[in-house]
């Protein structure tokens, strides 16, 4: 994932509203959102080269994200792969907590990663870029490739499209897929210098990334009730940033249905 903004416990229906996209070279294969053959109880897309996942959800209302840090000078060439750090809390048993100890013991050696990751007690963030390692707070959170709630101007945009999304009574998918949808840059002086030069700065800096090579793949929704009811919505994109089709999951307490 490239881009993460949520909001937890902000809106009187839903205890979470979420809304990312993952970036990614068009070359890397992987499959869409779809529950896995050896792990039936997790809803995620895959990687393919790696295994593992950038965005899921379980049955039981687990749900685990990573972004990548961008910082190319600290970049190590044998480092596992980032989205095994989501697939194995989606896989696994530990709490947050646990998990929380395991990856402040292991995260050095991964790339740079922000990981978000959670059940219903709670949503924790963790970096090994730095950073606070703890539960988050309520309110309106955003995440890119950097720290939780670094004020990129992606970032910052998308909270505050999501604030004015959260005053519907329900927030209507397609609204926040619009959100996530906005392909223009940002004036130059607004960017931040990762080490990348500033043409691929100002090619990364909007919303939805519309590169030759590497762009936005997928768009997901993921609504959480009252009732712990789960709305699971993604919408994939071929490499001209055409809409290749949307896949809708909605899992209750007792059971689970596709659209």
């Amino acid at each position: 994932m490239c881009l993460i903004v949520f909001a937890l416990e902000c809106h009187p229906r839903y205890r979470l509203v979420f809304a990312a996209n993952r970036d990614e070279f068009f070359s890397r294969p992987s499959t869409p959102a779809g529950f896995w053959d050896d792990a039936p109880q997790v809803l995620a897309g895959r990687d393919l080269l790696g295994g593992g996942t950038w965005l899921g959800v379980t049955r039981g209302r687990r749900l685990a994200a990573v972004t990548n840090y961008r910082d190319p000078r600290a970049h190590l060439s044998d480092a596992p792969s980032r989205g095994a750090l989501a697939a194995d809390f989606l896989t696994g048993t530990m709490t947050p907590e646990q998990y929380l100890a395991m990856v402040r013991r292991e995260g050095g050696r991964y790339n740079g990663f922000s990981l978000l990751f959670g059940d219903d007690s709670g949503l924790f963030h963790y970096s090994n870029r730095g950073g606070d390692a703890a539960r988050i707070p309520p309110g309106t959170h955003g995440l890119s490739n950097h720290l939780l709630d670094t004020p990129w101007p992606k970032v910052v945009a998308a909270r505050e499209r999501l604030e004015r999304a959260l005053l519907a009574d329900l927030p209507e998918p397609e609204a926040l897929f619009a959100l996530l949808a906005d392909p223009h840059p940002f004036p130059d002086q607004q960017l931040p210098d990762t080490g990348i030069g500033s043409e691929r700065e100002r090619l990364l800096s909007p919303l939805f990334i519309s590169g030759s090579d590497y762009g936005t793949r997928s768009s997901t929704i993921v609504l959480i009730d009252r009732e712990n009811r789960v709305t699971f919505m993604e919408r994939s994109y071929d490499n001209r940033q055409r809409a290749a089709g949307t896949a809708s999951f909605r899992l209750d307490p007792d059971r689970c249905t596709t659209a």
